[in-house]
């Protein structure tokens, strides 16, 4: 089937079963108020009448609280079934490129500083990271926002596009992890559970534990000796007062185990479903399994650990009860458990940033490949050990449907480092560039690209397409410009071959100091060892090409005049472009020129 069908044919099914739950919701919710009345109606002919024995009472409260079981029970399948609805909903509305607003954004991750992260629409409502993104935790996220944002080194890279490939056919697991808890997006941060977790712990030694658990027992044992007169009272009072001054002498100790475990042991709750999930799961690329073994060590699972982990905390919060506060005093409850908790930290802590780390690349990677199972004609790229190169036949733009998408072809290494882009006011030069871009960025993060083919080198991109002035820092948008070209200029002497994308270069001044800046920043790149690809409808600046010592070419975009409309093909061409559209736009809107 295809993506397309296999995804609606789950929705119709999600869709119908959460129909059913939701009518069975009701049917219980109906019996509940019926069984309700009865034994309301059988309370008073019992009580008040006595026209029916007593225990038939029994029969509807009983009935009653198996209703309320099954009513939560219920509740919480529908919920689960919703969030499967939601997931094909969102998946459907990926490939319809529908999914604008629909899906995480990113816009936390957005550095305006980022050589390339605004330009090419990397976060943000509509963005590349809004199609790709279906983590449920915010390491998923972090993850992936972390892929987009840098290069991987080669074996990087084909070690996850190996595991995308195996993924992507793995619906099953995607949609198993989509369904899992309540989210937890919103809820744990991964930062502050490994600082809890690898903070210095206190751990206790096992003298102090053994006299936290035998105190109490002494206390107790000789009390109860005092109260059938076996003993007077001094061994109880010897006993107690040395528990207070043990509980007093671990104080320091204990009191931060009871103020900062709960949160830490609340969000890895939440995270046990998750973990427990990918521990059940198996797999066959060594990047994977290298994965499943980091989440499945040595000894207890995490999902085991956690557990064990919550029922600690549970009990520690029991000597908040009233009814228990004394009796929890006497038997030191919060040194014992809080003991127990810096105990399991010291054992299990280390692990938690290993299995954040496991969940975040696994959630990451299984983003890619949902992106892989819904594109299945984009291809993974090949990437090479070779002098600087990106070769595409037929690359598109994945954020343009595809039946508006036109693809072109664009070659650029040693024989053809630069190509200036020329053109008329939208034509497309800009989203040539931003093609090339966000498939280098694909590329290089492991997942599919829109082409047909493309074969490249590990690259660093350099963008200045979408540069604003601002009002805050009270530079002007040229003197912006001016700063992102030089920090351009300064990725090309990096330790990756650069990829330069200018649009528009320097428009904020002069033809003739921009004529002369341009070629300079275009030769100091080229003369790097950078490729790249420069836009301008100055045709001034397309005699760049000429004057550049490094190997050069002209290409443009066309445009034509249709029944008073300008329309476009957006087709790459050789050369030059030989005329203007700005006149016959602004007489399209109206302006007497």
């Amino acid at each position: 089937m295809s993506p397309r069908a296999e995804y609606e044919t789950r929705l119709r099914a999600r869709r119908d079963e959460h129909a059913a739950l939701a009518a069975w919701i009701a049917r219980l919710s109906r019996l509940r108020m019926a069984t309700f009345g009865v034994g309301l109606a059988l309370l008073f002919l019992a009580f008040d009448f006595r026209l029916v024995p007593r225990w038939l009472v029994w029969l509807p409260a009983a009935g009653f609280v198996g209703l309320v079981v099954a009513h939560q029970r219920a509740r919480r399948a529908e919920r689960r079934v919703a969030r499967g609805v939601r997931f094909y909903e969102l998946g459907v509305a990926r490939l319809d490129h529908a999914f604008a607003g629909r899906g995480i954004a990113g816009e936390r991750f957005l550095d305006p500083a980022h050589p390339y992260a605004a330009d090419l629409d990397l976060f943000g409502r509509g963005s590349l990271f809004e199609l790709l993104c279906t983590a449920r935790t915010q390491a998923g996220e972090e993850t992936l926002a972390r892929w987009l944002l840098a290069p991987a080194a080669p074996a990087e890279v084909r070690a996850r596009q190996r595991a995308v490939d195996e993924l992507r056919a793995r619906l099953d697991l995607r949609e198993a992890i989509a369904l899992l808890g309540e989210d937890v997006r919103g809820v744990v941060d991964p930062a502050a559970l490994t600082a809890w977790a690898t903070a210095e712990p206190r751990r206790p030694t096992r003298l102090a534990r053994g006299l936290a658990a035998a105190l109490p027992g002494l206390t107790c044992t000789a009390a109860a000796a005092w109260n059938l007169e076996a003993l007077g009272p001094w061994p109880m009072l010897v006993a107690g007062a040395a528990q207070i001054a043990f509980a007093l002498r671990l104080r320091a100790q204990v009191l931060p185990a009871i103020r900062h475990a709960a949160q830490p042991a609340a969000h890895l709750a939440l995270l046990a479903e998750l973990l427990a999930e990918l521990e059940r799961a198996t797999f066959e690329t060594p990047g994977l399994v290298a994965l499943h073994s980091a989440i499945t060590n040595a000894g207890a699972t995490p999902a085991r650990r956690i557990a064990r982990l919550e029922r600690l905390v549970n009990l520690l919060d029991a000597h908040r009860n009233q009814v228990f506060a004394l009796a929890s005093f006497v038997l030191l409850w919060r040194t014992n458990f809080a003991l127990a908790i810096e105990t399991w930290r010291a054992e299990s802590g280390p692990a938690v940033p290993r299995w954040l780390a496991a969940i975040g690349e696994l959630e990451a990677l299984l983003a890619l490949a949902s992106h892989a199972f819904e594109h299945p004609d984009d291809p993974f790229p090949e990437l090479v050990d070779a002098s600087p190169r990106f070769d595409g036949v037929g690359i598109g733009h994945p954020l343009i449907p595809e039946e508006r998408c036109v693809r072109n072809d664009l070659r650029l290494d040693d024989a053809r480092r630069v190509v200036i882009v020329s053109g008329s006011n939208m034509s497309g030069k800009s989203t040539l560039l931003r093609t090339v871009g966000v498939n280098v960025v694909l590329a290089l993060a492991g997942a599919p690209v829109r082409a047909r083919r493309l074969v490249l080198t590990a690259l660093a991109v350099g963008a200045a397409i979408r540069i604003t002035d601002s009002l805050q820092d009270g530079t002007s948008r040229f003197y912006a410009e001016v700063k992102r070209l030089s920090r351009i200029v300064e990725l090309g002497g990096g330790a990756l071959p650069l990829l330069f994308l200018l649009d528009e270069i320097l428009s904020g001044t002069n033809s003739h100091d921009r004529a002369i800046g341009a070629e300079a920043i275009v030769r100091t790149l080229a003369a790097r060892g950078a490729l790249g690809l420069v836009t301008t409808h100055d045709l001034a600046l397309a005699r760049i090409a000429d004057g550049l010592g490094a190997p050069a070419a002209n290409v443009h975009f066309e445009d034509h005049l249709e029944d008073g409309r300008m329309c476009f093909d957006y087709t790459m061409r050789p050369g030059v472009v030989t005329k203007s559209n700005a006149l016959a736009l602004m007489r399209a809107v109206g302006f007497e020129v």
